[in-house]
């Protein structure tokens, strides 16, 4: 006789297959200096930036139901926090970029004070004003160029690595470590005790609030991490192009409008759907950058019809049809049958 056993379990066949496969590809992106030219690793570099934008975003509106269009408030801050740092506190770069993400945690705890207050579209245009305030804001300091911005300079950017090679491989490798770092960090937080309080709010704040979970608490904490590691990726942008204006740093669309592209076309609640999303977002837009404004038109239409026709995006058909979780976050229950023990059969 046989008996059927019931086993509950995070991981996978798809998910152990997805590491060993992801492991390949992160030894190969490693190497890129070795076998990519410079233009291929500032490609990677940019798409890297924006994946881990993209992901801190979806973990702000996807998981905690934050919907920002602001978000480039603190790309802006961490780009002006890492030029003032270097220029007028002589620090190195590299330490420059991790206090400007703990400056921009600084910072983020007022702005989330005042703009928590608003609800649904209000927050998300409360969070476009916060973002013109700063733009506006650091226009207006004469040290930092004013509103026609500054170069870093060359002393700062040598300060990296003498040769040219290396400081391209350098950016390269930071941008490469800041994507790994902001997946594994929202994928631990979100396996974590507030990763499942965020996944309940997400899916029912009434209900989450009867259980005890203190929901403004547990969305200021996201608030505040994602501002954080927003402004260091900010900081990582700037140090890449070397020069920052207030137009540049605070563009909504740069920073916001593509990221939200990115991960509605990848699948939004998900953290394979922005590492989707940004693969066919730069696809697209090395395809069709030459068209000039009919490149954001084609964005928009794919956009339009993605959300009509596949509100969950491309990761959710995948998933949905295949039922792949390259990610495993929840539990599944695998039922399996096995022999009945004497016992067993005894007390039957």
């Amino acid at each position: 006789m046989t008996t059927q056993t019931h086993t509950i379990t995070r991981s996978s066949n798809a998910a152990r297959v997805a590491a060993v496969i992801g492991a390949l590809v992160l030894i190969v992106l490693i190497a890129a200096p070795w076998w990519a030219g410079r233009a291929d690793m500032r490609l990677m570099g940019e798409l890297f930036l924006y994946l881990a934008l993209a992901s801190l975003w979806n973990l702000l509106a996807g998981y905690a139901g934050l919907v920002s269009v602001g978000q480039q408030a603190f790309v802006g801050f961490g780009g002006y926090m890492l030029f003032a740092l270097t220029i007028f506190g002589g620090l190195h770069p590299l330490a420059a970029i991790a206090l400007a993400g703990m400056l921009g945690a600084l910072i983020s705890v007022p702005v989330a004070v005042l703009i928590f207050r608003l609800r649904g579209a209000y927050f998300a245009i409360g969070t476009w004003v916060i973002a013109e305030v700063f733009r506006l804001g650091f226009a207006q300091i004469s040290a930092l160029g004013g509103g026609s911005g500054s170069s870093l300079p060359v002393a700062i950017v040598k300060s990296l690595a003498d040769k040219r090679a290396m400081r391209e491989s350098l950016s390269y490798w930071l941008a490469l470590g800041a994507a790994i770092l902001v997946i594994t960090a929202v994928y631990l937080f979100l396996r974590s005790r507030k990763g499942l309080a965020l996944t309940a709010i997400r899916d029912n704040e009434l209900a989450a609030s009867s259980l005890g979970i203190d929901i403004w608490r547990t969305k200021f904490i996201v608030y505040v991490v994602t501002s954080a590691l927003t402004a260091m990726i900010g900081a990582l942008i700037f140090l890449q192009k070397l020069r920052i204006s207030p137009d540049a740093a605070f563009n909504v669309n740069d920073w916001t409008a593509f990221v939200i592209f990115i991960v509605v076309i990848g699948g939004i609640g998900t953290i394979e759907g922005p590492i989707i999303g940004a693969l066919v977002f730069f696809a697209l837009r090395e395809t069709l950058a030459d068209l000039g404004t009919i490149y954001l038109m084609v964005l928009g239409l794919v956009a339009i019809v993605m959300m009509l026709k596949a509100p969950k995006g491309i990761w959710g058909l995948i998933r949905s049809r295949f039922d792949l979780q390259i990610f495993p976050l929840g539990y599944r229950v695998i039922a399996s049958e096995g022999p009945t023990s004497p016992e067993t059969e005894k007390e039957a």
